[in-house]
């Protein structure tokens, strides 16, 4: 009991001014030393007054600890002989390692397709959340409708606790992939069944499972270079030989793709705002892809994230639109359109191939909350959402015109592009300028941006950066770009 009593009082250390409560803390100091071996097996504790007094807390704390840590198996109370530690860890080689020890275990063992996949991986930091210059992927958080955001989420969790907490559709809740399909067609002249469009967890979840419903590990997949990241990162974890094909003004090289590899399995593309130059694929650059996967028997898979922003007077054409033969699946996202943390996105598969994805959804593949999906859907169905992508597109409209307006002042060594739809686009280095300087001297003066090498499977000979324009207000535009006028890496 002496040495229990020491070894607790001694190194017991409370923090009242942390989040996680004194008992919480009290309880995880005490099942530590257990796992660690402070405390042996059989060894008493002190009495619960004891204890209260030297750590300085209520006797109903120290109770409540011990009491959580009976019920774990850990200790055994004796009625009128105290709270001991129970005899079955006496044997037992499990320990508690200490804050920032290392295992001197082998690493796990990986699977093959990851282990060969992780050298490939794009380099992707950490999206951020606080909109800043000249922050990509990010749309305008502060000009999104929360109050009719909040009216529909507090209506929808009134409601019956069958639809609010239990399991959802396989494939997704119907109302959603109703409002979805009606979506597609107003805009983008997709005419399709809501039996074929599948909710996912994002894009990149419905990448993953693209290509783990339709890929053998080896199969080739044609990817624009430069590209999605997030794409690539997902096909790769299913087994897939990327091959890189070049993106010029009309978008992806189809002849470059053939050169390379004619005999592909899947092919990945941008078509409506290529990511990340901007560029429109024509229409005869899209029919040349059409007609090269009808004859490897390949699928397409179309990548619009933010085919809703456009700037002209009409929408750009999704490649599915002009698919006669069903090669195109279809992904979009919400996450551009509404706000990332949703975590929603959707794939629009040929009719041919709804069995099969259903036979997946149904099986092992799992969505994202219903609770989310029904409230989304109300969001579309009550005219909100078109509100909202209207009024976007003037927003990200003005936003852009005050870039192109800054940036004026900037260096000739920088060459801002234009683009006439989304939220981010290019700038093209001159070839003495080192892209990664420039990031990192920007950095340090609260700018971001994002290195075109980032988007690269193998190295271009343009060095440029990415300029994201729609979580920043003019005024931190202005600033940012006057940040960057200074650069001594841009002169």
């Amino acid at each position: 009991m002496k040495h229990a009593a020491g070894a607790l009082l001694s190194s017991i250390r409370l923090d009242r001014t942390l989040r996680r409560s004194v008992s919480v803390q009290l309880y995880m100091a005490l099942r530590d030393m257990i796992l660690s071996g402070a405390l042996r097996a059989g060894e008493r504790l002190p009495a619960t007054r004891t204890l209260a007094k030297e750590v300085g807390v209520s006797r109903t704390t120290v109770i409540d600890a011990i009491d959580r840590l009976v019920a774990e198996g850990m200790l055994v109370s004796r009625i009128g002989a105290g709270t001991y530690v129970s005899e079955t860890l006496e044997d037992q080689s499990v320990t508690a390692p200490s804050q920032g020890a290392v295992s001197a275990g082998r690493e796990p063992r990986l699977s093959y397709v990851i282990s060969h996949a992780q050298g490939a991986y794009a380099q992707r930091a950490w999206l951020p959340h606080k909109p800043r210059a000249f922050v990509t992927a990010l749309p305008a958080l502060d000009a999104f409708p929360m109050a009719h955001w909040a009216r529909l989420s507090a209506r929808h969790l009134r409601g019956g606790r069958g639809d609010v907490m239990g399991y959802g559709q396989p494939k997704g809740l119907a109302a959603l992939r109703r409002a979805i399909a009606t979506h597609l067609s107003a805009l983008k002249g997709i005419r399709c069944d809501p039996e074929q469009v599948f909710i996912t967890s994002g894009a990149q979840h419905a990448f993953s499972l693209i290509g783990r419903l339709l890929l053998n590990p080896g199969d080739r997949v044609w990817m624009e270079n430069p590209g999605a990241s997030g794409a690539r990162n997902a096909l790769l974890s299913e087994g897939a030989e990327l091959v890189p094909v070049d993106v010029d003004a009309q978008g992806m090289v189809v002849s470059d793709g053939l050169a390379k590899a004619p005999h592909f399995r899947l092919a990945f593309v941008t078509p409506s705002h290529q990511q990340p130059l901007g560029h429109v694929m024509s229409l005869p650059r899209r029919l040349e892809l059409l007609q090269a996967a009808e004859q490897a028997q390949a699928l397409i898979i179309e990548d619009d994230y933010d085919g809703e922003f456009y700037f002209g007077n009409a929408p750009r054409p999704a490649l599915h639109s002009i698919d006669a033969n069903g090669r195109v699946l279809y992904v979009g996202t919400f996450s551009k359109s509404l706000f990332p943390s949703l975590r929603l996105g959707f794939v629009l598969v040929p009719e041919r191939m709804v069995a099969a994805f259903d036979g997946m959804f149904d099986t092992w593949a799992s969505g994202p909350s219903t609770a989310t999906q029904a409230i989304v859907a109300e969001f579309m169905d009550e005219g909100h959402f078109a509100t909202h992508i209207r009024l976007m597109r003037q927003l990200y409209k003005a936003r852009y015109e005050a870039l192109m307006e800054a940036a004026h002042g900037l260096p000739e060594s920088i060459r801002l592009q234009e683009t006439t739809s989304g939220f981010h686009t290019p700038a093209f280095l001159d070839a003495r300028v080192d892209e990664a300087e420039v990031v990192a001297q920007a950095m340090q003066q609260g700018v971001t941006l994002a290195p075109l090498r980032r988007y690269c499977l193998t190295p271009i000979s343009q060095s440029g950066l990415v300029f994201g324009f729609g979580c920043a207000t003019p005024e931190d535009i202005a600033r940012g770009m006057g940040i960057l006028g200074g650069l001594p890496a841009l002169r």
